[in-house]
């Protein structure tokens, strides 16, 4: 356990698939052509990808063939609600998931208080400075940071949000994975690394959903990463 959190620790720079559905041949898309981690998602309608996820029981016979063929960390958003995430926890740490992703204001306080997972929680961009700051203090082990506008997403990376992510980076002394929510660039990955980010978490904004598409863009990014000089 906490692969991904070792990873960010120790400067590798993880380049992580976020899965717009949860299904086995998406995942070895990604794995195959170059993605240190996987994610995918349970309980929870996905603004991004516009798919609805249902619960662990619904998901349950994808879910395990994608860890049986997992050749890295995967991780799991448990849901959109306090009580989602509350109710399968303990059905995800049997799995064995190498960490969970949750806005923090969907975190029960059981899983802030668990050792048992890596915790990436997210602001949104709601969230005023002093609860980011706070964020480590509270438990979570990584930041995700997931703060732009919804109504923002796929528009292109500017230098308003670099600097917003180096103030995050700054402020809440833990290390952070960005999710590409704007359109971000294979060649803009160096300029996210320059301000703060610790890793690069890519899905549908970026990746599409399709076998192929998701293929050629972590092809594109795994190629971007291993030109960084860290």
């Amino acid at each position: 356990m906490n692969l991904l959190k070792n990873m960010l620790m120790t400067g590798k720079f993880p380049l992580i698939m976020s899965l717009p559905k949860n299904d086995p041949r998406l995942a070895r898309a990604a794995w195959e052509h170059g993605a240190d981690v996987v994610k995918i998602h349970i309980n929870v309608r996905h603004h991004a990808s516009s798919t609805l996820f249902g619960s662990f029981e619904e998901e349950q016979k994808n879910i395990m063939q994608m860890l049986q063929e997992a050749k890295g960390p995967m991780g799991i958003v448990l849901g959109g609600s306090v009580a989602d995430a509350a109710s399968d926890y303990e059905k995800i740490i049997n799995a064995g998931f190498d960490f969970i992703s949750l806005y923090g204001h969907h975190t029960p306080i059981s899983i802030l208080e668990s050792h048992d997972v890596t915790k990436m929680l997210a602001p949104d961009y709601t969230w005023k400075d002093w609860e980011i700051a706070l964020l480590k203090d509270a438990g979570a082990d990584i930041l995700e940071a997931s703060v732009m506008h919804p109504d923002s997403y796929g528009e292109p990376l500017s230098a308003r949000e670099l600097i917003h992510y180096r103030h995050l980076a700054d402020i809440s002394r833990l290390p952070m994975v960005v999710p590409a929510q704007r359109a971000v660039r294979p060649q803009e990955v160096e300029a996210l690394c320059c301000c703060g980010a610790g890793g690069l978490m890519i899905g549908a904004v970026v990746t599409g959903k399709t076998e192929s598409e998701i293929a050629a863009a972590v092809t594109s990014f795994r190629s971007a990463i291993n030109t960084l000089v860290r």
